[in-house]
C-alpha cells in the first residue's frame, strides 16, 4: 500500500469518527459521547482512537466544529431559498430553527441547542468551541433582523430560539412538542417581525 493511499485511508477513518461523534454530540450532548461507542459505530477499534486524536476533548472540539458547519450550511441554504420566495429573513430563520425536523432529528440539528445547558461544565477547550458556535448563532440572528431593529435583540431572539427548542425536546416527538414549537414560532414572529412584512 502506497503512502498516499495509507494517508487517504487514515483521513477517511478520521472523517468517519468525526461524523459519528458530531451526530452523537447533537443527540446526547458532550456528556453522552463515549469514545468506545463512537469508534464502534465508526467501524473502528477502540485502540485506534489515539492514532487520530490526542484526547476525548480534541474529538469533541472537532465534532462540535463539524456539526456546526454542516447544520449552518444547511440552514443558510434553506433560508436563502425562502428569502428568494419573498419571505423575510428573520421569519425564515424562526420557522426553520423551530421546525418539527429539529425536534424529530436532533442528530442533524443545531449543535448549540444540544450543548447550551452543559456549556458551563465543559472543559475549557470544549467550552470555547461551543461558545464560538453560540456566537455564530447570535450573529446569524443579527444578520436577519429587520432594518432598524436594536442590535441587542439578536441575543434575546437567539436565547428564545434555543430555549423554546429545548423545551419542545423535553416533550420529544409528540403532539405536545410540536405544539410548543408552533406556539413559539407564532409568538416570536408576532413580537419581532413588523406587521405587514411577509
Amino acid at each position: 500500500m502506497s503512502l498516499s493511499s495509507k494517508s487517504s485511508k487514515r483521513e477517511q477513518s478520521h472523517h468517519r469518527i468525526v461524523e459519528v461523534a458530531s451526530r452523537a454530540v447533537r443527540r446526547h450532548g458532550c456528556a453522552g459521547v463515549g469514545v468506545a461507542e463512537v469508534m464502534k459505530e465508526a467501524g473502528l477499534t477502540h485502540g485506534g482512537f489515539y492514532a487520530h486524536f490526542g484526547s476525548r476533548d480534541a474529538l469533541l472540539v472537532e465534532a462540535i466544529e463539524h456539526a456546526g458547519g454542516v447544520s449552518s450550511a444547511m440552514l443558510d441554504e434553506r433560508i436563502a431559498t425562502r428569502v428568494q420566495e419573498g419571505e423575510a429573513p428573520l421569519r425564515a430563520l424562526i420557522a426553520l430553527y423551530l421546525s418539527d425536523e429539529q425536534l424529530t432529528r436532533p442528530e442533524e440539528g443545531c449543535v448549540v441547542a444540544a450543548l447550551v445547558g452543559e456549556m458551563p461544565r465543559l472543559d475549557e477547550v470544549v467550552r470555547a468551541a461551543a461558545g464560538q458556535r453560540l456566537d455564530r448563532l447570535v450573529r446569524r440572528v443579527a444578520a436577519a433582523l429587520p432594518e432598524g431593529a436594536q442590535p441587542a435583540l439578536a441575543g434575546v431572539i437567539a436565547g428564545a430560539l434555543l430555549g423554546n427548542l429545548q423545551l419542545a425536546r423535553v416533550h420529544g416527538d409528540t403532539q405536545e412538542g410540536r405544539a410548543a414549537l408552533a406556539a413559539a414560532r407564532e409568538l416570536l414572529v408576532s413580537l419581532f417581525i413588523p406587521a405587514g412584512e411577509t
